[in-house]
């Protein structure tokens, strides 16, 4: 099975933002004993290139390790040679989309209007980020003329409306500080919180 379609399967890519790089990889193994087989670190995260790396190394037989808050091409070139899988922009730049497929990777750009959301995904992008997401009524008229396109909420994404954006077809979701949050120090007691939610979130795509 392809990494996109391991994607698509799994549906939930965990946002890694502003970690402790000593903390990732203890996040990372938590993430997957709660179900969660897909990551993102963001590239203004303290050394997220290394970061990459290693976690690559160590579990991305297991786990797809990607990029976030890639602004442009060289970025998501370091960040592919680093072990990035996959890349995701806030926003839409179309030279960030050419290097990522000349390179192999998938390309999660960022869109946010119809157009944005037609040019990117003509460009190559795989999955189209509609960031920020906003609401589900926002994400259900943008997808009705636009459901031949693989579109992916992403920012205020929560076990309360999860559901709601999967019943109007999102493709996946991205998921950021209502699952790791990090403002809270990384300690056995948040492992443990952190797990509980991995498997909440999960539990709710596969009980619809």
């Amino acid at each position: 099975m392809t990494n996109l379609k391991k994607i698509f399967e799994n549906k939930i890519i965990a946002i890694i933002r502003g970690i402790n790089p000593k903390d990732v990889l203890n996040i990372a193994n938590t993430l997957y004993e709660g179900g969660i087989k897909v990551m993102e670190i963001t590239l203004n995260s303290p050394g997220a290139l290394s970061v990459i790396t290693k976690l690559s190394q160590t579990i991305g037989d297991r786990m797809i390790i990607g990029a976030g808050t890639v602004l442009d091409a060289s970025s998501a070139k370091s960040a592919i040679e680093a072990g990035a899988k996959f890349i995701i922009s806030p926003g839409l730049n179309l030279e960030t989309i050419q290097v990522t497929k000349q390179f192999g990777a998938i390309s999660i750009p960022g869109a946010f209007t119809p157009t944005e959301i037609i040019l990117a995904y003509n460009y190559g992008g795989d999955i189209i980020k509609l960031f920020p997401a906003l609401n589900v009524e926002y994400f259900k008229n943008i997808r009705s003329p636009l459901n031949h396109i693989p579109i992916m909420p992403t920012g205020g994404i929560t076990l309360d409306n999860i559901i709601s954006f999967k019943k109007e077809g999102a493709a996946a979701f991205g998921i950021g500080s209502s699952l790791v949050n990090a403002d809270k120090p990384i300690n056995s007691e948040y492992l443990t919180e952190l797990k509980e939610k991995a498997k909440k979130f999960v539990q709710s795509l596969e009980s619809e």
